[in-house]
């Protein structure tokens, strides 16, 4: 069953520009950090497929190099990490491949040297949404996703050493869910890792690390992965549009409250009213401050757009987009303002679409008077269709195109919109399923890399989509379609475009004749 926090669908909060390229592959760094050598004096990172395409353009390289400092994803120094690395005495260098044969697309290999001389290598994917795996360690293929609490073992092949592991785990109460050992040949390198139930501390990892022939036991912290293990079985579980819709007339809930107490029921020593105030709290502030003072982006593309079409209102809003729906395209062109400067921004689900459900949720609001109580179960929400959409088809731009970005995002926005205005569950659903189709097969190009042009615009156009979206299932005309087959749907259009549609920089508008000048405003970096 789907345990995936409500705050990894809208979040992490993080520094822009691109969850997927600068939050998750900090936290692939992090992972790395976590099993390297230490003291560490160098890492080489080798960038793949679209990572190695776009790394500038989205501060994957800067992030990586923070995550080995152990940085935060919303930690504002994670701009300024090569300097911070440097004083630190860690040198650093970054290798390009952009075609690796049958690696995810956003993929990099993390080769670390310590001090002491001693070497290792983490490959780790970032798979949307600030969500990563990793895939080999010393180029020995394993599979540590974080979603059961796991122990990473380095040892020498020899008799007896899995029996020794085993019965310290036992010993220490431990129960194994999985455990795959991985070796390069007989009698040399093997890696053993362990999926458990709990019950793990400092004193276990010890024992285990005095263990003969072993040369490191460490607890692999995923960032991101739920603490609840897959298999857990969950009172306000759901996995699917229609076991939502199911549970909401069972329990007589909205969404956006059903989802409220899923969290409560997942972490029930978690205070989530207080993780929601503060997303709350950070979009607030990721739609204003770019208006109220505009800087440029670090691609040069953007940077004073937002101000722009406010100003422009008066002018213009009544004959052409309305009070509401310019507001929330402000908001949401703000937002990737903000993410384009490495601000701070809440995913949502991504960063690249960090704009849409903001924008139309607290523009909506406004026009409301709505309370905070409610803003929050529009949320809410939000969080529940896009956990939906992540579980069964992708919130990446590099697995799905932006439809699976801007277009989730619209679904979300339209959703919590509906509830925001009184709709019931099944209206929220049909909403969402129409902001889905009407964004359909959106390809994701970005102009030079950067997280900056199209995606400010396909923003606007997510807001516009939600609220159209929105309004058409309020008035009764509602999509023919179930959610789950125009989520299913949405997966098979992603799937089916080719790579140059799919955030690596080589096709549509970034490959037009112009797309490596572009500049909107002063000179760009080039």
């Amino acid at each position: 069953m789907m345990t995936t926090s409500a705050f990894e669908i809208l979040g992490p909060i993080m520094v822009g520009p691109s969850s997927s390229h600068t939050a998750g592959a900090l936290r692939i760094a992090l992972v790395a950090r976590s099993l390297g050598p230490s003291p560490l004096e160098g890492v080489t990172f080798t960038l793949y497929n679209s990572f190695a395409r776009t790394y500038r353009g989205h501060g994957t390289d800067r992030a990586l190099v923070a995550g080995m400092l152990g940085l935060a994803p919303d930690d504002v120094r994670v701009r300024d990490s090569f300097e911070l690395a440097r004083e630190a005495g860690l040198a650093f260098d970054f290798v390009a491949y952009a075609d690796g044969a049958g690696l995810h697309p956003n993929t990099v290999t993390i080769a670390m040297r310590g001090a002491d001389g001693t070497t290792m290598s983490v490959t780790g994917e970032s798979l949307g949404g600030g969500r990563v795996r990793i895939s080999s360690i010393d180029g020995i293929a394993v599979e540590i996703t974080g979603d059961y609490p796991t122990i990473f073992v380095a040892h020498q092949d020899r008799p007896g050493v899995l029996a020794a592991l085993t019965s310290g785990l036992s010993a220490g109460g431990v129960n194994i869910a999985t455990m795959r050992t991985f070796r390069e040949r007989r009698g040399g390198r093997a890696y053993t890792v362990f999926e458990v139930d709990g019950g793990l501390d400092q004193r276990l990892l010890e024992y285990l690390r005095r263990a003969p022939n072993i040369t490191l036991a460490n607890l692999v912290d995923v960032p991101g992965a739920s603490p609840v293990a897959p298999d857990a079985r969950l009172e306000l579980g759901f996995d699917s549009g229609a076991q939502l819709l199911s549970l909401a007339g069972e329990k007589g809930m909205g969404i956006g409250e059903l989802m409220r107490r899923r969290e409560l029921e997942l972490f029930p020593t978690a205070d989530a009213d207080a993780a929601m105030a503060r997303v709350l709290a950070t979009m607030r502030e990721e739609v204003t401050a770019p208006i109220d003072d505009p800087q440029p982006s670090l691609g040069g593309l953007l940077g004073g757009q937002a101000r722009a079409l406010r100003d422009g209102a008066p002018k213009l809003a009544g004959a052409l987009m309305g009070d509401t729906l310019t507001r929330a395209s402000a908001y949401a062109m703000a937002t990737l303002e903000r993410s384009a400067t490495m601000g701070v921004i809440v995913a949502a689900p991504t960063a690249g679409s960090a704009g849409v459900v903001p924008g139309a949720v607290l523009a909506v609001a406004q026009a409301l008077g709505a309370t905070d109580d409610q803003v929050a179960h529009a949320l809410w929400n939000a969080c529940a269709v896009g956990a939906i959409v992540a579980r069964n088809a992708s919130v990446a731009g590099a697995e799905g195109g932006c439809q699976a970005e801007v277009g989730t995002a619209a679904a979300m926005a339209a959703s919590a919109v509906a509830e925001l205005m009184g709709a019931d569950p099944a209206t929220c659903l049909s909403a969402a399923s129409t902001a889905i189709a009407n964004l359909l097969g959106l390809v994701c190009d970005p102009v030079r890399g950067l997280v900056e042009y199209p995606c400010q615009d396909r923003n606007v156009i997510g807001v516009a989509d939600a609220i159209s979206a929105a309004q058409l299932a309020l008035s009764g005309v509602l999509d023919p379609l179930p959610f789950d087959e125009v989520v299913a749907a949405m997966k098979s259009v992603g799937d089916s475009l080719p790579a140059a549609l799919r955030e690596t920089a080589l096709g549509g508008l970034a490959a037009a004749p112009s797309a490596c000048s572009a500049c909107r405003r002063g000179t760009c970096a080039q």
